[in-house]
Parts: C-alpha cells; sequence; structure tokens
C-alpha cells in the first residue's frame, strides 16, 4: 500500500522532524510513505473572512494537484469521525483488502481546509475536539499509522 501525508506547511522545528523521521524509518517495512508537503500562504493579522477562504483556496489547488485521480483521501478535521487504533487499524486494513493501493491523509494549515478539498475527500477523520498544531497533527497522524499496521500484523503495541 501507498500512504500519503499531505500537509500545508514546512515543519521548522528540528523535534517534531526526528519523530516523523523515526516513524516513517518504522513504517518503511509495511508501506510506501510519501510526506508531501505543500507551500502554506501567509495570514494577515485580522484578515476578513474573504482573504482566508481566498488563502484556503490556494492552498487547496496545491493539495489537490498532489492527489492522484485513484486516491482514497481522508480529510483530518474536528468535525471527522473519531477512531480507536484497532478500528482505525481495521478501517487501513479494509482499503487494503478491497483493492485500494493509494491513501492520502490531508493535513490543512493553520485556517483549515477549503471545500474544495472537503468535496475531494472520501472520508474525515478526528483525532480530537481540541485543535492540534499542524506539525504535531503530522506527528500524531504518523504515529497511529504505524501503530495501525502493528495492529494489523498482530504485533505487539503500547495500549
Amino acid at each position: 500500500m501507498r500512504i500519503a501525508i499531505v500537509c500545508v506547511g514546512k515543519i521548522k522545528e528540528k523535534f517534531y522532524r526526528d519523530a516523523i523521521d523515526e516513524y516513517a524509518k518504522r513504517l518503511s517495512k509495511y508501506c510506501k510513505l510519501d510526506i508531501i508537503e505543500v507551500a502554506d500562504e501567509k495570514t494577515p493579522d485580522k484578515a476578513s473572512e474573504t482573504v482566508e477562504n481566498q488563502i484556503k483556496e490556494k492552498e487547496a489547488e496545491r493539495i489537490l494537484e498532489k492527489i492522484k485521480e485513484d486516491t482514497f483521501v481522508y480529510t483530518l478535521e474536528i468535525k471527522g469521525k473519531r477512531y480507536t487504533s484497532e478500528a482505525f487499524a481495521k478501517e487501513l486494513e479494509s482499503k487494503g483488502t478491497y483493492g485500494t493501493s493509494n491513501i492520502a491523509f490531508v493535513i490543512g494549515g493553520s485556517l483549515g481546509l477549503h471545500e474544495k478539498v472537503l468535496k475531494r475527500s472520501n472520508g474525515s477523520i478526528s483525532f480530537s475536539d481540541m485543535t492540534f498544531p499542524h506539525q504535531l497533527m503530522r506527528v500524531i497522524l504518523i504515529e497511529q499509522i504505524y501503530r495501525a499496521y502493528r495492529i494489523m500484523n498482530n504485533e505487539p503495541y503500547h495500549k
């Protein structure tokens, strides 16, 4: 299976990059992982709703051009579906079982995702009602993907 994490912005903090690199290395024995970063737009202070929507739309164009047509897309959204780690593992496993070989997880920028990306999505996932920095969300997501593969392969994992 090929998994892409498509995200807005670059990670500047070394500790986040180190964590992502570690989980990417661990995941390499289970799947092909691509982390695709698209440029973020600067958001002026006190931007109007119209300006914010224009910013999200520019980011959306960049996101959508990175997603292939045959890809099953999950967007990360506060109002998305919640999974236990075991249920998330079953969800990923079912995609592979039914012939989905390309999956993309999309993490938006600081303003969230534009409607165009939400319409392209095949499913949405929420990790919490809380808001997390998108850099930290990458670490959480990649760790959960790794955990899902451990569960799918009946390997020990931290409970």
